[in-house]
């Protein structure tokens, strides 16, 4: 962990004059939080709901955020809602917090753990929670509204504000686009949002100016064979082995396809087939995750897992009409998500000159998560995205915190509200100050 570079420092420096100061403004979100947000979190902590099942969620979301006189729609890309506050002229500026839980039972030991079950697709039932901290992001997209609307003095366009359903699948973002989000509501030209980190310090706020997070896509590989007895392998194709094959040669796609200094990530996250100890099957369906930083490395991955896939097929002697097939998830995929540099500069230059450089951090990136809010500043949008990370776990318990998507998972959800609504306000009004 650290501070603010000195070279990031220096950026914040020199945009710092463009932000409208408001030493009130801690203060108010910290009454806010004692009075209205912190009985929110609890609620929507202790009741989470699957992707695209936040029906509960979002119509409790859409309530709080018309008392305080947004036009709120709702059930946008299923249940999505969108608030537009519009105050004057200028840019219009689009604020996103993610809703979803995800089917995990909670094991946090807090007292206000989750024990909700929830019956999603298929019609299967799950436990529910909020193991990635979304809880916290809608919770602080209220705050921000309200301090928003407190201060329209302080800038002026249009505010639009997303609940957005889905983001653990990384659909609902897209969703809410083919539904005419930006045909039918103000289209932004700015769009900003955060995500809370389990693995830095509570309040600590860092906004990358360039790549924040990965693409993601979901293959399946379904690899047919020619079943035998187990002692007479020579008389089939072994799926297994193929699947195996398979799995070995993928690794040679990053290592040998990709320029060194290129990121990039291919992994078989579950693979299944065979039914009994001596039958060989004809049947193994493997699932992968693939990640990159670019589209071009991208598009290169994802061509090599098709080729590899194919050619161990055909190294093994199977007919055409049983080559692996690979399938690409048309709903688990996202470019990467990545800042728009200037401004996420103006961004970090208002936030740090703000609130205080104690409150800034900058560390290097552990791995290669995804996140849709890629879909909402995708260059053909002509969008400009920012999108940064808040703190959630007490610095002394930083090193040994629970990941996200752990049943152990839980953030310190004070210091991560209040820095949310705080730097987001902030950006909001660095991004359309009041004219």
């Amino acid at each position: 962990m650290k501070a603010l570079t000195s070279s990031l420092l220096a950026v914040s420096l020199l945009f710092a004059n463009a932000v409208f100061a408001d030493n009130a403004l801690r203060d108010s979100i910290a009454v806010d939080y004692e009075n209205n947000l912190e009985p929110l979190f609890l609620h929507f902590h202790a009741n989470p709901e699957l992707s695209d099942f936040e029906f509960e969620t979002a119509k409790r979301l859409a309530a709080e955020i018309r008392t305080l006189g947004y036009e709120v729609t709702e059930g946008v890309g299923g249940t999505g809602l969108v608030a537009v506050m519009e105050n004057g002229p200028g840019p219009t500026l689009m604020i996103r917090a993610d809703m979803d839980g995800l089917p995990i039972k909670e094991d946090s030991g807090l007292d206000y753990a989750s024990q909700a079950t929830q019956v999603g697709v298929g019609g299967k039932e799950y436990p529910v929670m909020h193991a990635c901290g979304h809880d916290v992001h809608i919770t602080a997209l209220v705050g921000t509204a309200r301090q928003m609307a407190e201060r329209r003095d302080q800038w002026s366009g249009t505010l639009v504000l997303i609940g957005q359903p889905a983001e653990e699948r990384i659909s609902g973002a897209r969703a809410m686009i083919e539904d005419g989000l930006y045909i039918r509501f103000p289209k932004p030209e700015y769009a900003i949002g955060f995500h809370v980190s389990a693995s830095t310090p509570s309040g600590k706020v860092e906004i990358p100016l360039d790549v924040v997070s990965s693409s993601s896509d979901a293959v399946d590989i379904i690899v047919h064979g020619i079943g035998a007895h187990g002692a007479s392998p020579h008389r089939g194709i072994d799926p297994v082995l193929v699947a195996s094959q398979i799995v070995v040669t993928l690794q040679s796609v990053v290592s040998r396809t990709l320029s060194p200094l290129e990121a990039g990530v291919i992994t078989v996250g579950a693979i299944h087939g065979g039914i009994k100890h001596n039958i060989i099957g004809d049947r193994v369906e493997m699932q992968l995750t693939v990640r990159s930083d670019n589209p071009e490395v991208r598009l290169q991955l994802l061509d090599g897992i098709d080729r590899v896939a194919d050619g161990v097929g055909r190294s093994f002697g199977l007919p055409e009409e049983l080559l692996p097939e690979v399938i690409r998830s048309p709903v688990e995929t996202t470019p990467p998500t990545i800042n728009d540099t200037a401004t996420a500069e103006r961004v970090l230059a208002a936030v740090s000159s703000e609130m205080g450089e104690d409150f800034m951090i900058e560390t290097p990136r552990t791995g290669m998560g995804a996140e849709d809010f890629a879909y909402f500043v995708q260059p053909e949008m002509g969008v400009k995205g920012v999108y940064f990370s808040v703190g959630g776990t007490p610095e002394d318990e930083v090193e040994n915190a629970p990941s996200h998507h752990s049943p152990f998972f839980k953030i310190e959800p004070g210091p991560s509200i209040k820095s949310g609504v705080e730097a987001t306000v902030i950006s909001a009004i660095a991004l359309m100050p009041a004219e």
